[in-house]
C-alpha cells in the first residue's frame, strides 16, 4: 500500500487535465484534514506537480476553493434537471418534489462539495458567475412551479408563496445538513439515510395543498 504522504494522483495526472486533478486533490485533502488545514501548496503536492503550478490557475485558496464549488453546483444542477426530466410535464409540486430528490441525491454522493458550496466565507460566491446564474436558475424554477401551483389551486389556502419559497429551500438544506453534519444518530433516526430523507421529502410535499399525486406513501 503507499504511503498517505505520496501524491496519489501523479499517475494520472496528463497535460490539460491539471485543473481537474487540482479539484480531485483538493477534494481528498478536504476529506482527510478538514477545509481548515486546506493549502494550495500541499494540493499541489497531491496533485503530484510543481508547489506553483496551481497558482496559473488558482491565485489564492479561495479561489481554489470557489473552483470547487462551481464543480459542486454544475453537478447539483445536473441532478436537478435530470429529476426534473424523469417526471416530465407533471403537477407543480410533483416537479418541486422532484427537484428536493435532486438536491438530496447530490448531497447523499457528494458530501465534501455540499461542505464547500454552502459555506459562503470560504468562497467567493457572487464573484462567480457559475455559482450566481446556476443558482438563480433553479431559484426561477422554484418560483415558478409555486406560482403554478398556486394559479392552478393546489396549494393549500392561506400559504404566502415567499414563504413557501424560503421553507421548502430551508428545508430541503437543512435535510441534508442534518445528515452531512451526523446528526440523524442523536435524533433516532433509524432508517437508511436515503430513506429517511426521501419519506421526509414526502411528507412536506403532501402537506402544501390538495394534490393527491404527492401524498406521502
Amino acid at each position: 500500500m503507499a504511503s498517505s504522504s505520496s501524491p496519489p494522483a501523479r499517475a494520472g495526472y496528463h497535460h490539460g487535465n491539471l485543473v481537474e486533478a487540482l479539484l480531485a486533490a483538493a477534494i481528498a485533502l478536504i476529506e482527510e484534514k478538514g477545509v481548515e488545514a486546506l493549502a494550495v501548496r500541499e494540493v499541489a503536492k497531491r496533485a503530484g506537480v510543481s508547489p506553483g503550478a496551481p497558482f496559473r490557475h488558482f491565485a489564492s485558496k479561495t479561489a481554489l476553493l470557489t473552483a470547487v464549488a462551481e464543480q459542486a453546483m454544475t453537478r447539483l444542477t445536473a441532478s436537478v434537471r435530470a429529476e426534473l426530466d424523469a417526471v416530465g410535464q407533471t403537477s407543480p409540486l410533483e416537479a418541486l418534489r422532484a427537484i428536493g430528490r435532486g438536491y438530496l441525491g447530490w448531497a447523499l454522493a457528494n458530501p465534501t462539495h455540499f461542505q464547500v458550496v454552502s459555506s459562503r466565507s470560504l468562497i467567493d460566491f457572487h464573484g462567480s458567475p457559475v455559482l450566481v446564474e446556476e443558482n438563480e436558475a433553479i431559484r426561477v424554477i422554484m418560483a415558478d412551479l409555486i406560482a403554478r401551483a398556486m394559479r392552478e389551486g393546489r396549494l393549500r389556502p392561506g400559504i404566502d408563496t415567499e414563504d413557501l419559497m424560503f421553507s421548502a429551500r430551508a428545508f430541503i438544506y437543512g435535510v441534508a445538513r442534518m445528515w452531512i453534519d451526523g446528526h440523524f444518530p442523536e435524533w433516532k433516526i433509524g432508517k437508511v439515510p436515503e430513506r429517511a430523507m426521501s419519506d421526509a421529502l414526502d411528507m412536506f410535499v403532501g402537506l402544501l395543498g390538495g394534490d393527491p399525486s404527492v401524498a406521502p406513501g
